[in-house]
C-alpha cells in the first residue's frame, strides 16, 4: 500500500510565505487523546508492518527485573515508570548550566547571546509515528505537521524562523515514492512559513521519525518568555478552541459526524497552522508580556504560564470554537473539556499589560489574525475557570510520554 497523492481535504496548496498564523529541556507537545493503540493509515504501510511485529516478538522475549523479580516485557507493570518531565529533570540535573543563559530551560525555545542585543534562537523537537501521526494523515502532511510543530513555538517567542535541519529515521523497506512525500511535505511546511532547509542527516528506524531543528535570529529586547506575566495583565489566544480535539475523536473513535462538519474538523488535525504573523506583530508591538504556543493544551499551556510567571488566573471568557459545540452536542460531551484539554490547536496564548491591550489587539489585527480576550491574570497562584453557574479549577491535564495507557486522561 502507498499513499495517493491526496496530500490534504482541501485543493488549495500550502501558499509561498508566510501562513495563517516547538532546543529545549521541556515535554513536547501532544494530545489528550493518544494515538498508541489506533491503526494509522501510516501504520499499515509494509514496512512499518514488518518492524511492528518484530518488536512485538522482542518485547515478549525480554527479561525486565522489575520489583526484585524477573517478568516478561509484556507482562510487567508499567505504572511506576518514568514521565517524560522526570526524565527531562533527570537529565537537567546532570548538566552545566550555560553563564548568562539568555533563554532558561522550560521555554519554548532556546537562545545564544550573540551580544549587541541578538539572539541566535534555537528549537528542536520531533514527530515519532505511532505518536504524533493520527489515522488518515498521509506522509506529506506528516512532514509537514513537524515543521509546523516547531514553527509554532517560534511564533509564540516572535520570532521569524530562517532555516531547518531534518533528521530523519526510516525503516529500511520504505520506498521511493514515500520517501519522495516525506521531502515534498518538509519543503511546503518550510516555505510555508518562509524557512528553507538546509541539510540533515537520515537513519534506520523502526518507525516513522522527523526530527526538526529550527534557526533564527532576534533581538533580545523582543524576546517574549513565558515568566513575564503581572497580576491584572489580560490573558488572550489567537484562535478557538475544540475542533482539534473534535477531529481526533472523528478520526479514532469514528464519532458521528454530519460531513460539512467532518470535513472541517478533520482537516483542523491534518493541517495545522502555526500563528506566526500574529506571533511577530505582538513581538513588535512590545505589548505582551509572556507568551506560550497552545499544542499541549490550554489548560496546560495556562499552567505552565503561572508556573514560570508566578501568577494565577482567572478566565470568565472561554474561546470554545462553534463547530467544537455543535459536536459536542451531537455526541453527549462537554465542550469545554474540548477546548480545554484536546491540545494540538497551535494557537498562541499570550499575557497583555492591560494599558496596551488594544494596541496588541491592532497588531494582531493588521497581520490578518485576531486577539481574542479570556481572562486575566491574578495574584493567587490558581487557574480558574467562571462561568455563570460556579468558579472551578482548571486542571493542569495532558499528555505525557512514557506513562502508561491507563495514566493517560482522556477528553
Amino acid at each position: 500500500m502507498h499513499y495517493t497523492n491526496t496530500h490534504h481535504l482541501s485543493t488549495k496548496k500550502p501558499r509561498p510565505g508566510f501562513g495563517p498564523g516547538a532546543c529545549c529541556l521541556r515535554g513536547s507537545r501532544s494530545t489528550e487523546l493518544s494515538y498508541r493503540g489506533t491503526t494509522s493509515q501510516i501504520h499499515n504501510l509494509p514496512y512499518l508492518k514488518k518492524t511492528k511485529h518484530r518488536r512485538n516478538r522482542q518485547a515478549k522475549k525480554t527479561q525486565i527485573l522489575h520489583n526484585g523479580k524477573k517478568v516478561t516485557g509484556s507482562k510487567m507493570k508499567t505504572n511506576n515508570r518514568l514521565g517524560e518531565r522526570e526524565i527531562i529533570k533527570i537529565i537537567q540535573s546532570h548538566l552545566d548550566v550555560m553563564p548568562r543563559m539568555p533563554v532558561p530551560f522550560g521555554d519554548d525555545v532556546s537562545a545564544y547571546d550573540l551580544g549587541n542585543g541578538k539572539l541566535a534562537v534555537l528549537k528542536t523537537d520531533m514527530l515519532v509515528g505511532i505518536t504524533d501521526v493520527p489515522p488518515s494523515m498521509s506522509l506529506w502532511q506528516a512532514a509537514r505537521k513537524a515543521v509546523v510543530m516547531n514553527i509554532s513555538d517560534f511564533a509564540a517567542k516572535g520570532v521569524k524562523p530562517l532555516t531547518l535541519l531534518v533528521s530523519l529515521g526510516l525503516p529500511a523497506s520504505i520506498s521511493r515514492e514515500e520517501v519522495k512525500e516525506i521531502g515534498k511535505g518538509l519543503n511546503a511546511g518550510a516555505r510555508e512559513y518562509g524557512a528553507y532547509v538546509i541539510g540533515g542527516d537520515t537513519g534506520e528506524s523502526t518507525d516513522l521519525i522527523i526530527s526538526i531543528s529550527l534557526f533564527g535570529l532576534a533581538k533580545k529586547a523582543n524576546l517574549v518568555l513565558r515568566s513575564g506575566a503581572q497580576p491584572n495583565d489580560i490573558v488572550a489566544v489567537t484562535g478557538s478552541f475544540g475542533k482539534t480535539a473534535a477531529g481526533l475523536r472523528i478520526l479514532l473513535k469514528k464519532a458521528k459526524t454530519p460531513e460539512a462538519l467532518r470535513k472541517s474538523l478533520i482537516e483542523q488535525v491534518l493541517m495545522p497552522h502555526a500563528r506566526l504573523k500574529e506571533g511577530l506583530a505582538l513581538s513588535l508591538s512590545k505589548a505582551a508580556s509572556a507568551s506560550i504556543d497552545s499544542s499541549d493544551g490550554l489548560a496546560w499551556s495556562l499552567h505552565e504560564i503561572a508556573r514560570a510567571s508566578k501568577v494565577g488566573f482567572l478566565i470568565d471568557k472561554l474561546p470554545v470554537a462553534e463547530e467544537a459545540i455543535r459536536f459536542a452536542s451531537l455526541n453527549r460531551l462537554d465542550a469545554t473539556d474540548l477546548a480545554l484539554y484536546g491540545g494540538e490547536e497551535y494557537e498562541i496564548v499570550v499575557t497583555v499589560k492591560s494599558n496596551l491591550w488594544k494596541k496588541a489587539q491592532k497588531a494582531v489585527e493588521d497581520a490578518g489574525g485576531r486577539l481574542i480576550r479570556i481572562g486575566k491574570a491574578t495574584e493567587k497562584s490558581r487557574v480558574l475557570l467562571k462561568t455563570k453557574k460556579k468558579t472551578r479549577a482548571i486542571e493542569p491535564r495532558g499528555y505525557e510520554h512514557f506513562k502508561t495507557t491507563e495514566q493517560r486522561s482522556t477528553v
